[in-house]
């Protein structure tokens, strides 16, 4: 089988590793994956993606791929997100098996052993899950809620907790090989050539260096995302609202005229009327309000922005 950036799969282990702003945390990650990875497979390489980070992220990537031959970099031409960072390494991976990871030591090299065992027993997709979040109440809440919706959207009942830690086999990406949107969510794309996930409960480290790029705002957004962008379920609830208060103002009408008809009287008061008035502009705007995030993601699509640039490429894949 070829591979899609013209070479031949063979067996073996790419590493790709999303960087931004870890300029103190590339070093040892990669040192401690030279320790592990020749112990899981013949062939192996490191693939680190620079995410237009604003620190010396690149300068250390090149002096990495400059020390090691298994070390390759590729640097954006600007920020363009940690999913669009991962599918541009899953284009580039060379070997059958991918792995990511984040590039902040949460995720330990020696926990890939792991990933790898679950995926021989027949899965395509295996993701490293912690046993517990680490993080504050919030940020855990808006955390549970966006992987409650890539299962959702990806059809998968066994897996829940969906996250940065994964091995696939990387034939899956021939399944979104022409996705060409600036809005990507690498696990949907991932659910596209497959059906069989699974994972595995792995130690996950607090993280040493810098802090999380990701706040319970960008997480609500990549979870509007995941249900406006890959599913039509908004849709269809808006549908549902606006059938049962449809059916509402039906019921109320119908008992004002009772009452008229019945008793000779109206049905008194103006906040019963302002009240319902209320209640369907409030239905109309919700409906508005799915219909617009709907019809953003048709401009962003439409516009043709490139889901990422490629600025510079180091490591024996630039020779």
């Amino acid at each position: 089988m070829n591979a899609t950036n013209g070479g031949s799969l063979r067996d073996g282990i790419t590493v790709v590793v999303p960087v931004y702003n870890s300029e103190g945390s590339l070093t040892p990650l990669v040192e401690r994956l030279h320790a592990v990875l020749p112990s899981l497979a013949p062939e192996w390489e490191i693939l680190l993606i620079n995410d237009g980070s604003r620190d010396r992220s690149w300068d250390v990537i090149r002096e990495l791929a400059a020390r090691h031959e298994r070390v390759r970099g590729v640097c954006m031409l600007r920020n363009f997100g940690q999913h669009n960072a991962v599918l541009a390494g899953s284009r580039a991976a060379r070997y059958a098996i991918t792995v990511t990871m984040d590039d902040d030591l949460q995720h330990p090299p020696e926990e890939i052993a792991k990933l790898l065992s679950a995926l021989a027993l027949g899965a395509d997709v295996v993701y490293g899950t912690a046993a517990t979040l680490p993080h504050g109440l919030w940020r855990n809440f808006f955390s549970r809620l966006t992987k409650r919706a890539f299962a959702f959207v990806m059809r998968v009942d066994t897996v829940v907790d969906i996250g940065a830690f994964r091995a696939f086999r990387t034939e899956l990406r021939q399944a979104f090989q022409s996705y060409n949107s600036p809005e990507v969510l690498f696990d949907v794309l991932l659910s596209w050539g497959t059906s069989r996930f699974s994972s595995v409960t792995c130690e996950h480290q607090p993280r040493a260096i810098g802090r999380s790029n990701y706040t319970p705002a960008s997480l609500f957004n990549q979870a509007m995302l995941v249900l406006t962008g890959y599913s039509t379920a908004p849709l269809r609830l808006a549908s549902l609202v606006g059938f049962l208060f449809t059916l509402f103002g039906f019921g109320v009408l119908t008992y004002v005229v009772g009452r008229y008809f019945v008793d000779d009287t109206n049905v008194p008061g103006f906040p019963f009327l302002a009240s319902a008035i209320a209640i369907f502009a409030g239905a109309q705007l919700f409906a508005l309000g799915i219909m617009g995030e709907y019809l953003a993601r048709i401009f962003n699509r439409s516009v043709e922005r490139p889901v990422y640039v490629v600025k510079e490429t180091t490591g024996p894949a630039a020779e």
